[in-house]
């Protein structure tokens, strides 16, 4: 089967440095995947690279970055099989624009933030943006304005932007960024239960407790590199993620979530 992502030694460049050394790995359409890094080992750039924000360096086996196996991709086309939720986008939603959360969410089926004038909005397109708002229970936040929202709040948000589509993948980058306690429970939730539905959750973090259950596979990241790969049981071990950290850690698994002490 062809993969959802494929990275084959994948060399990204930021400036003169290197922020991703010859990474290769595959993930299945179906596998859920945590890629788990301390800051500044890769993660973003990694997004980025998906994202056409960021550009491997060519190498002489092909394009070192695939989706679907497919390099070059219509935008339209790409929307209706991977969403992507990274800060970048969070930022812009929350910083640079007035708009209500129904208008972010409806504003996917154009790539744009938010709804503009020249924008064709059709009567499927806004019973599909109140399909998704009920989906993943924010009906109350559709005529928010976005910047008003709590973190949690956005970040909901931004998953219904990306699921208007129905994406057969989410591609998450460090989703809890900024979310408190309460918050963080609530985006595990909503996770589970894309994931259970058949939504490929692919998830890049610093935090081992947005981990949800149903990922069964970690990708672990050092230094650009890929440092480990495998089963979530074999991989988020002490020692492990004491070395990758770089510090001594103890751990604790509760009810299929893990965390650091």
């Amino acid at each position: 089967m062809t993969p959802l992502l494929e990275f084959r030694q994948a060399t990204v460049y930021r400036g003169e440095r290197v922020a991703l050394d010859a990474v290769s790995f595959s993930i299945a359409l179906g596998e859920h995947v945590a890629i788990l890094g301390p800051n500044g080992c890769g993660k973003s750039t990694l997004i980025k690279s998906l994202t056409r924000d960021l550009y491997p360096h060519p190498t002489s086996d092909g394009a070192p970055v695939r989706i679907l196996g497919r390099d070059i991709w219509n935008l339209f086309e790409l929307r209706a099989q991977l969403g992507i939720v990274s800060n970048d986008l969070m930022d812009t939603c929350t910083r640079d624009f007035a708009f209500t959360g129904r208008e972010i969410i409806l504003s996917g089926f154009f790539g744009s933030v938010g709804i503009w004038p020249h924008h064709p909005v059709t009567a499927a397109m806004e019973r599909k943006t109140e399909e998704v708002l009920e989906r993943l229970e924010i009906p109350h936040l559709a005529h928010r304005w976005v910047d008003e929202m709590s973190s949690g709040e956005a970040r909901r948000v931004l998953l219904g932007r990306a699921l208007v589509h129905d994406p057969q993948a989410l591609v998450l980058d460090e989703p809890s960024n900024s979310l408190d306690i309460h918050a963080l429970y609530e985006l595990r939730a909503i996770l589970r239960k894309l994931a259970q539905s058949g939504v490929t959750i692919v998830l890049a973090t610093h935090q081992l407790a947005e981990i949800i259950p149903e990922i069964q596979r970690v990708i672990l990241l050092k230094n650009g590199r890929v440092f480990r790969d495998g089963g979530k049981g074999q991989i988020l071990t002490a020692s492990l993620l004491g070395e990758l950290f770089r510090r001594p850690v103890e751990l604790l698994e509760r009810e299929g979530f893990y965390h650091l002490l």
